[in-house]
Formats: structure tokens, C-alpha cells, sequence
């Protein structure tokens, strides 16, 4: 009876371990492929502080091995980042096998939304938050200030943004795997409006600069995030199994009887 109870187990760190190793080998490779573009991934990146600095300005390292670690730390992001769909693919050939059939017919459209609306959100962050962030932040230079911002300061700050974004613009596709499985549903939604709104406000103030405009940015695109998590919600409501719809016709019934 042991041995019963120890083989599946054993078959699940079996797999645990298969597609830790893939994912891995994955992240490896795209690190490595990452690290031989370096100069050109960091220009890419850098391009939104550039575009606001003064003509000829450049960034600077302040320690010996700061440029190196810097490097590597941005072969890793880019790494993880493009390794990131078949990590995603590993973990669902993981957890499928322990899904529901109707749990398994909606984790494969969200994973791929969600990747769809990290990467929107990882763009509109790049091209629309990133540039006003730092043309807000280096508006305080002048004749006796300087900027000379530092390769891992830049790097820490740019893509812990992206990062956040990136999150933050998954959200539908949270909501829309929520309202299949029953969780929430439109009215939900719509009677929260007013929370949503001011919780919107709170985090574009925390994460942006004290700058209206910024924030304005940020919480524009989220308030328009929620309104069409309330449109899919409308458009694709959990659809009832044929045991619920007996369930409730039968108790309909017997309301009816008495």
C-alpha cells in the first residue's frame, strides 16, 4: 500500500522536475543569446531616458564592476522575458493533468491573453510612461544640476516600471478566468465601479512621480481596463452545466408545488 502511495508521488516530482529543467534550459539559452546583444538591448532600453536628457548626455557607472553586473542583470530580464512563453507552456503541461475538463478549456486562452495584455502593457509603459516619467524627473536640472544618472539605477527603475505594467494590464484576463469559473460576475463588477476608481487613483499616485500628468496617464488606461473587464464579463458569463440548470428547474418545481 506504500508503495502505491509513494509512486505517485514520486511520478509528480518526476514531472515537477521534466519541466523545471526546460523551463531552465529555456531561461539558459535566452540569457546567453541575451548577453551576446547586450549594447543592443541596453540602447533599446535606454532609449526613452535618452530621448529626454540633454543633447550629448550620457549615463555613467560609478563603480569599477557596476557595468558588468549591470549587464548581466539585463541579460537575465531579457532572458526570463523571452523565455517567459515556455515557461508558461511547461506550467500548464504540469497542472493540466490535475484540471477539470472545464478548468482546462479556459487556462490555455488565459494564459495566452495574459501574456497578450503583459506585453500591451510592458509597450504602452515603454513608449508612453517611461518618457514623461523622466521628463518630469530631469525638468529639476539646471546650471548647478547636472544629471548623471548611473547604468543600474536606470536599469532597476525601467524595468521594475515594465514590470508593473505589465501586471497591471493583465488584469482582464484575470477577470475574464474569474467570471468562467464562477467567481465574479458583471453586476459584481459594476457595483464596485466606484472602490475600482479610487483604488486606480491610489496606485497611479504610488507608482508614478508626484507629477498629475503621469498619473493621469497611468490611470486613464487602467480606468479603461476595468470598463471592458465589465464588457467581457457581459459578453462571456459563465455559462450554467446542464447539472445546475436541472438543480434549479427542480427547484422551481417544488417552489411551485407548495
Amino acid at each position: 500500500m506504500a508503495d502505491e502511495l509513494k509512486l505517485p508521488l514520486t511520478g509528480h516530482l518526476e514531472e515537477l522536475r521534466k519541466r523545471l529543467v526546460i523551463s531552465v534550459s529555456a531561461v539558459a539559452v535566452t540569457f546567453l543569446i541575451s548577453y551576446g546583444f547586450k549594447e543592443e538591448i541596453f540602447k533599446i532600453l535606454t532609449i526613452p531616458l535618452i530621448s529626454q536628457m540633454p543633447l550629448g548626455s550620457t549615463l555613467v557607472f560609478t563603480s569599477v564592476a557596476e557595468a558588468f553586473f549591470t549587464y548581466l542583470k539585463l541579460a537575465l530580464f531579457s532572458g526570463i522575458f523571452f523565455a517567459s512563453p515556455v515557461v508558461l507552456f511547461q506550467l500548464w503541461m504540469f497542472v493540466a493533468p490535475g484540471l477539470y475538463e472545464n478548468e482546462r478549456k479556459y487556462t490555455v486562452p488565459f494564459l495566452v491573453c495574459a501574456y497578450f495584455f503583459f506585453l500591451i502593457g510592458s509597450v504602452f509603459c515603454y513608449k508612453v510612461i517611461l518618457p514623461n516619467i523622466f521628463k518630469f524627473l530631469l525638468s529639476y536640472s539646471s546650471d548647478i544640476l547636472k544629471p548623471l544618472p548611473s547604468l543600474n539605477e536606470y536599469l532597476s527603475l525601467s524595468t521594475k516600471l515594465l514590470l508593473i505594467f505589465g501586471i497591471i494590464f493583465e488584469f482582464p484576463a484575470v477577470v475574464f478566468l474569474l467570471v468562467k469559473l464562477g467567481v465574479v460576475n458583471a453586476e459584481f463588477l459594476a457595483a464596485k465601479r466606484k472602490y475600482a476608481v479610487i483604488a486606480i487613483f491610489i496606485i497611479a499616485a504610488v507608482i508614478t512621480p508626484p507629477d498629475i500628468v503621469t498619473q493621469l496617464f497611468m490611470a486613464g488606461p487602467l480606468l479603461i481596463l476595468y470598463e471592458l473587464c465589465i464588457l467581457l464579463a457581459k459578453l462571456f458569463p459563465k455559462q450554467k452545466r446542464k447539472e445546475d440548470v436541472s438543480d434549479e428547474d427542480d427547484k422551481k418545481e417544488g417552489e411551485e408545488e407548495s
